[in-house]
């Protein structure tokens, strides 16, 4: 496997996705480095990491803080000795109809869900660069692929990730910097976006949604690490995500 003794950075890592896919890639050998803001869940995770044999390091981090993605893929290199993958997985979902005019929650997708891939971006690419070899991989989401009403700018940071990170392998390919990219994108997972929606009517229908589509996030975890462990000449760019039973 190419997967052993891999650094990798998992923003969004306190719960649901960045957390299964901490454990995951620890359980293979990866040396992980956990990023989010909640300090006692990325304590508790750490230590079940290490519990189970595998390496793991967190530190406190606002992905809407640019200095704070760079602190963190420093303490990758400080810890590890380097850098090889950032999982961009932090992520809010506040949806609501736009009539609602709930411009404050707009702002906070726009912040975390695309100003912080970017921080991210700009913290880790100056090292893939210089080493000629990394790995970004984004979570986007099915809003990323298809409109629905409710989701607009959810949608809007969602489709706008899709585009960056293709461009990021162009880019790259280009300038002969070996740089990978992958976008996942999840339908239905059980995690805790539905906890940040405020506008009741839609809380209740995808609440709906969720408890009848709903799959594991270790799901998620499992194709991330396939992404990740694929050889440094092979670049797998897309992952569509959901239920089998789905039928839209």
């Amino acid at each position: 496997m190419t997967m052993k003794n891999k650094v990798v950075v998992i923003t969004g890592a306190s719960s649901g996705i960045g957390e299964a896919t901490a454990k995951r890639l620890a359980k293979d050998g990866a040396k992980v480095v956990l990023g989010a803001r909640r300090e006692d869940k990325l304590a508790r995770i750490t230590r079940e990491i290490e519990a189970a044999g595998g390496q793991a390091v967190y530190q406190v981090c606002d992905v809407t803080v640019l200095a704070d993605n760079q602190a963190l893929v420093a303490l990758a290199q400080a810890r590890f000795g380097g850098l090889d993958v950032l999982f961009l997985n932090a992520g809010l979902m506040p949806n609501s109809p736009l009539s609602a005019l709930k411009t404050d929650e707009w702002a906070a997708m726009v912040d975390v869900n695309l100003k912080g891939v970017l921080n991210g971006i700009a913290a880790a690419l100056p090292i893939f660069t210089s080493q000629r070899h990394g790995q970004f991989i984004v979570t986007s989401s099915v809003a990323g692929l298809k409109a629905y009403p409710g989701g607009a700018v959810y949608g809007a940071t969602k489709f706008a990730v899709k585009d960056l990170m293709e461009v990021l392998r162009m880019e790259s390919a280009q300038e002969g910097t070996n740089i990978r990219t992958a976008t996942i994108y999840p339908a239905a997972v059980r995690s805790e976006l539905l906890t940040t929606i405020t506008d009741k009517q839609v809380a209740a229908g995808m609440g709906e949604l969720y408890d009848q589509y709903q799959i594991a996030p270790e799901r998620v975890a499992n194709v991330v690490a396939f992404a990740i462990d694929q050889p440094a000449d092979t670049n797998v760019s897309e992952f569509t995500i959901g239920p089998t039973t789905q039928p839209w």
